[in-house]
C-alpha cells in the first residue's frame, strides 16, 4: 500500500531536516542529524523499520550521495598533478600504513582472527573504508576557521585529495560483485574490466555529455533539460558498473567526478536542482536508513574486538599520515597528518553498502558508524587546534601545482582578471635556450610562453630542454624546441575553469586573451594562484581595517 511507503519516507525526511535544524545550533553534523533521526525513528521507537520499498528510495539517495562526493572532492588531473611532489609521496606512504594497520584487524593476514569471517576482498574493502579521509570534511573546517587560504590550508587539502583519491581507488577495486578467488587472471580481468569502464564513463561524461547538454540547451525549449539529462545519465552510468561486476556507487562516483571539470554556466544550470533534490530528499533519508539499522548490537562484541576495530585502524592511520609528512620532510607534520583524519561521512555511506550486501554483521556495522560519529564531532575540534599549534617556516614550500578543487573552495567568485599578470616579460621565438635558461626560468615554474608581437606562439617546458644537447644551447632557440599550444583563457572566467583547463592538459601557465578582439593580454600559472589564495585573508583584513579608518 502506499500509505506503507510514504508515511515512513514523509517522517524520515520531516524529522530529519527539523533535526537538522536543531543540531547544527550546536555545531553538529547534518549527517549525525539523519543518522539520529533513523535510530529514534527505528530501533528506538519502532514507528519505522526498513522495508523493501524504502530500500528503493535508499539505493537512489547512496547514487546521488556518491555522484555529489565524485562532483565536489574527486580531482582526478588535480591527482595526476601532484605526482611528481612530495605531497603525492606523502599521501601515498600514509594510505599504505593506514591499509596495512587496518588490514590486520579486518583480515587473518598476522594471524589476528577476529571472527569477521571475511575474505580477503571484502577485509580489503572494509580495511580501504577504515583508511578513507574526507575533503568535504576537512575543507569545510579550514574555511570555516579561516585557515584554508593559508598555506598551511593548501597543504592540508593538498595531501588530503591526494589521500581520498588513492583510497578511494582501493574500494573501488575491492567492492562489488566479483568472484572472492582474487588470482592472477580474475585480478586482471577485474582490473581491464574496471579500466574499460573508467575509460567509457569518463569520454561519456566529461566529453560526450557536456557538449549535448549545451547543444541542447541552445536548440529545444525544454524547462530542466539539463538536469534531467544528468539524473538519467547518473542511473545509466550506474546500471553500467553493476553490468560491469563494479558497485553502483562506485560508478556514481566516476561520473560525478568525470563532470566536475563542468564549465560554470553550466554548473549553474545543473547543480541548483540537483543540490536541491539530495539535501532536501535523498541524503538525508539515505542517512536515515544508516539509522534505522543502527542498534546496541555492538555491546555484544568481545572487548578485545571493539577495541581493535576502533584503536588499531585509528593509530595506523594517524601514524601512516605522520610517517609520510614526516620522511618527505613537509613542514608541520603533526598538523598534515590530523588533517588526513577527517572522516565519517563517505564511510558511513561504504559501511550501508556492505551491510545491505550482507558482508559485514549488524554489531560490526553499528560499532564502525558509531566510530565514525566520533571522528565527525571531535576531528574538527582537534584539527582546528593542530593548525593553531602548528609551525611553518617564514618561507614555506608549497605545493608546485593547484587543484582545481581547491580554488572552488577558497576563490570562490574570484575571475581570471584578478589573478591575471599583465606586467611580465616573456621570451621569443629567437630567443637562444641559453640565454632561456640564465634569464627566464624561476623556481617551480615547469610552463613558460613564448610570445612574438604579442601573440602567444607556444610553450616551452623544463623537460622539453633536456632534449637539446648542452653544448648546443647557445645556437639552439626556443622556436625549435616549443610546442603549440591552443589554451587560453578569458579575463571573466571563473579562475577554477582556468584551472580545470590548465591540469587537463598537465600546463602550469595559461595566456588570457581578450575575447573579441583575441589580443593577448597577460599569463596566469598555477604559482599566481597559489600565491593569491594566500593573500586572500590579509586583502580582506586591510580592506576592512580601510573601511573602518574612513570617516
Amino acid at each position: 500500500m502506499l500509505l506503507d511507503v510514504f508515511l515512513p519516507i514523509g517522517l524520515l525526511i520531516v524529522v530529519a531536516k527539523l533535526l537538522e535544524g536543531v543540531l547544527s545550533r550546536f555545531g553538529l553534523s547534518s549527517i549525525i542529524a539523519f543518522t539520529l533521526t533513523g535510530v529514534l525513528l527505528g530501533p528506538a521507537t519502532g514507528i519505522v523499520e526498513p522495508h523493501h520499498d524504502l530500500n528503493l528510495f535508499l539505493e537512489i539517495g547512496i547514487f546521488v550521495l556518491f555522484f555529489l562526493v565524485g562532483l565536489d572532492e574527486i580531482d582526478v588531473p588535480g591527482f595526476v598533478a601532484t605526482m611528481r611532489g612530495r605531497y603525492f609521496a606523502a599521501a601515498i606512504i600514509s594510505v599504505l600504513i593506514s591499509l596495512v594497520a587496518a588490514l590486520t584487524v579486518t583480515s587473518d593476514i598476522l594471524g589476528i582472527d577476529l571472527g569477521l569471517g571475511l575474505d580477503f576482498d571484502e577485509a580489503l574493502a572494509l580495511a580501504g573504508i577504515l583508511s578513507l579521509s574526507s575533503l568535504g570534511l576537512a575543507a569545510k573546517v579550514l574555511s570555516d576557521s579561516g585557515t584554508l587560504r593559508q598555506p598551511i590550508g593548501l597543504k592540508i587539502f593538498t595531501i588530503v585529495i591526494i589521500a581520498e583519491i588513492a583510497s578511494l581507488l582501493v574500494v573501488g577495486f575491492t567492492i562489488g560483485e566479483h568472484s572472492h578467488d582474487l588470482n592472477v587472471a580474475a585480478v586482471a580481468a577485474l582490473v581491464g574490466k574496471i579500466a574499460a569502464f573508467v575509460v567509457v564513463a569518463w569520454l561519456l561524461s566529461a566529453k560526450v555529455l557536456p557538449v549535448v547538454i549545451v547543444f541542447l540547451q541552445r536548440v529545444l525549449n525544454v524547462p530542466e533539460l539539463s538536469f534531467g539529462l544528468l539524473l538519467g545519465g547518473l542511473f545509466l552510468v550506474v546500471v553500467g558498473a553493476e553490468r560491469m561486476g563494479l558497485h553502483g556507487t562506485i560508478g556514481a562516483l566516476l561520473f560525478g567526478a568525470a563532470l566536475s571539470g563542468l564549465s560554470e554556466g553550466v554548473r549553474e544550470d545543473i547543480m541548483p536542482g540537483m543540490r536541491s533534490a539530495s539535501e532536501g530528499f535523498f541524503v538525508p533519508l539515505f542517512f536515515a536508513s544508516a539509522g534505522l539499522h543502527f542498534d546496541l548490537s555492538f555491546m555484544n562484541l568481545t572487548p578485545t574486538t571493539a577495541a581493535a576495530l576502533v584503536l588499531v585502524p585509528l593509530v595506523g592511520k594517524f601514524a601512516g599520515a605522520f610517517i609520510g609528512t614526516y620522511i618527505t620532510r613537509i613542514d608541520a607534520p603533526f598538523a598534515l597528518a590530523t588533517g588526513l583524519m577527517s572522516k565519517g561521512v563517505a564511510e558511513i555511506a561504504f559501511l550501508l553498502v556492505l551491510f545491505e550486501s550482507g558482508v559485514i554483521t549488524k554489531d560490526i556495522f553499528s560499532l564502525l558508524v558509531l566510530t565514525m560519529f566520533g571522528y565527525i564531532l571531535f576531528m574538527p575540534v582537534i584539527l582546528n587546534f593542530a593548525v593553531k599549534r602548528a609551525t611553518v617556516s617564514e618561507h614555506p614550500s608549497l605545493p608546485d601545482a593547484v587543484a582545481r578543487s581547491f580554488a572552488r573552495y577558497a576563490l570562490e567568485g574570484v575571475k581570471v582578471r584578478t589573478v591575471m599578470d599583465s606586467t611580465r616579460d616573456y621570451p621569443g621565438s629567437e630567443t637562444s635556450v641559453a640565454e632561456f635558461i640564465d634569464a627566464w626560468t624561476v623556481p617551480n615554474q615547469h610552463d613558460y610562453l613564448v610570445v612574438d608581437g604579442g601573440v602567444v606562439s607556444g610553450i616551452v617546458t623544463t623537460s622539453g630542454l633536456h632534449s637539446v644537447r648542452r653544448g648546443a644551447h647557445a645556437t639552439a632557440t626556443l622556436g625549435a624546441v616549443m610546442r603549440a599550444s591552443t589554451l587560453k583563457a578569458r579575463p571573466d572566467d571563473p579562475i577554477h575553469d582556468a584551472l580545470e583547463r590548465m591540469t587537463a592538459t598537465s600546463q602550469s601557465v595559461i595566456p588570457v586573451t581578450d575575447p573579441e578582439s583575441g589580443r593577448f593580454l597577460g599569463s596566469v600559472t598555477s604559482a599566481d594562484v597559489i600565491h593569491l589564495a594566500m593573500l586572500m585573508d590579509e586583502i580582506q583584513e586591510e580592506i576592512q581595517r580601510m573601511e573602518t579608518e574612513e570617516p
